[in-house]
């Protein structure tokens, strides 16, 4: 895909969780909207996948470690042909294979199943390894949320890919700098994430995680690196919608009428213009 492709499939994603997401009654729309690129560049740019055999031996890794996301991995897989599009309308609905949180055992496509906050890097760490032992050359990509590194178990696997230089294992952080109760300074301050990532023995590299080029080169980069590499991708909580922007409430607000109906005009509106 061209980049300007690509940011129109993102901000298709968009609107398709927005109506995913209010046909619930409920789901994770800000994080959703936060990683939006980022999950579209790494499906349509550089994952190895066939939907037509989701379980390939050979097959690249994704493990989305902010699993309240899901709905954004949900329409990606969609969208890639794991399974009809029509399935995407009973997001979160009982018996649906489209759960709150991605499930291993019932959604084609999904790596590995995720709800604790937290554990994403560790399992990338084993996926990474697992490749080094076989001898295979399948990488492991792995989304984690700036919020949810007040984690413990993060920092072991940082730790981790550091010791064994895990070089294919590519770990994107993004960082809107808002959780569930607020901003990421009024719940547990990060200061200097590059540093402290550092100070583990990782290179890190940093992007704007909404301009789909500089993503796109930046993932390149780690990739082709023979060091194991962190990506800061600095993102916006709710990017989009004006007045989900960076606001905490829409960590998982429900999405009333009169809401959908004004974000579904702002997100239209930019689309139409890309």
């Amino acid at each position: 895909m061209t980049t300007k492709e690509l940011q129109k499939t993102a901000q298709e994603l968009r609107l398709t969780v927005l109506e995913m997401n209010h046909k619930a009654g409920s789901g994770h729309t800000g994080g959703s909207y936060s990683c939006a690129e980022i999950t579209t560049v790494l499906y349509e740019q550089f994952m190895n996948i066939d939907s037509s055999n989701p379980k390939l031996e050979t097959r690249d890794r994704f493990v989305l470690s902010k699993g309240h996301a899901a709905p954004t991995l949900y329409v990606t897989l969609a969208r890639k042909g794991f399974f009809d599009k029509e399935i995407l309308g009973t997001l979160r609905q009982t018996g649906s294979i489209l759960q709150g949180h991605p499930c291993m055992s019932k959604c084609p496509g999904v790596d590995m199943s995720m709800g604790s906050l937290g554990l994403g890097a560790s399992v990338g760490v084993g996926m990474a390894l697992s490749a080094r032992v076989k001898n295979e050359k399948w990488r492991t990509y792995v989304i984690c949320g700036d919020g949810e590194l007040d984690e413990g178990q993060n920092w072991e696997a940082f730790a981790s890919i550091a010791k064994w230089n895990l070089s294919n294992l590519t770990v994107i952080i993004d960082k809107n700098n808002v959780q569930l109760d607020g901003t990421k300074e009024e719940i547990m301050p990060m200061n200097d994430l590059k540093g402290k990532l550092n100070a583990f023995g990782l290179k890190t590299m940093e992007c704007n995680g909404h301009d789909c080029e500089e993503l796109e080169s930046t993932i390149k980069a780690a990739n082709e690196d023979n060091d194991a590499v962190v990506i800061i991708a600095h993102t916006v909580k709710g990017k989009g919608v004006s007045f989900m922007e960076g606001q905490a409430a829409w960590h998982g607000k429900p999405i009333n009428a009169e809401d959908f109906a004004n974000a579904e005009a702002e997100l239209t509106a930019t689309l139409n213009n890309l």
